[in-house]
């Protein structure tokens, strides 16, 4: 672990979310409902094969071919980092919350058209840990890590990191503010990763290892 406490506490860096019952939840649970009702099946079919990724291979569609983590192991070992720090937050932040996911506040008849979870449960069986996203919160810090080190790419590593974050939404699984709350969290936690001296020697690694790969020249 990289990030102290401190440094990721939820109530330091996240707002509540709306409480259940309230008017803001309602109008948020209308929007879930709209993104369900409205989805294309192609975008669900994406939405689905970003929930099974959690990690960093969906990033590998707007880099190229040449990111190949299985040759790239000074880069795989930093994203592991970033992957074990950025889990922490996120499930400490689920934890502080404890907010209910779209599913469970609402307890619809069919549970599979709410999510892209591959099993079938009853909605009351999920915890309450639907604020933030732990998929979006993934793809934001892991996509700020990217953009720094494959400038060049930024902007398109930016947007799937947002694109992978939406299809949160596209599945039923999170609110808009579950994954807006991750945009946050994430980003505080691939900034201040960036910035930490004990991380250091991995990032100039992966940095030099992706020179050598040619998919940066930085």
């Amino acid at each position: 672990m990289y990030l102290t406490p401190a440094q990721i506490e939820p109530g330091r860096l996240l707002e509540p979310p709306a409480k259940d019952r309230s008017e803001s939840q309602q109008k948020e649970m209308a929007e879930v409902k709209r993104l369900i009702k409205t989805r294309t099946a192609e975008r669900f079919e994406q939405a689905k094969w970003d929930a099974e990724h959690e990690d960093a291979t969906p990033f590998a569609s707007v880099i190229g071919p040449a990111f190949d983590l299985q040759k790239l192991p000074a880069t795989t070992r930093l994203l592991e980092s970033v992957l074990h720090d950025q889990s922490v937050a996120a499930s400490t932040a689920k934890d502080y919350f404890a907010r209910k996911f779209p599913v469970t506040a609402e307890n619809p008849s069919s549970y599979r058209e709410w999510t892209c979870d591959a099993g079938d449960r009853k909605p009351e069986s999920r915890p309450l840990r639907s604020y933030p996203s732990g998929h979006a919160t993934l793809g934001y810090s892991v996509g700020v890590v990217l953009a720094a080190l494959i400038p060049e790419k930024a902007q398109a590593i930016l947007s799937r990191a947002a694109d992978y974050a939406y299809s949160r939404e596209i599945c039923g699984d999170h609110y808009h503010s579950d994954v807006a709350a991750s945009r946050v969290l994430g980003t505080a936690v691939g900034v201040m990763l960036l910035e930490n001296a004990a991380l250091k020697p991995q990032i100039d690694a992966a940095r030099a290892e992706l020179r050598m790969a040619h998919l940066t020249a930085r």
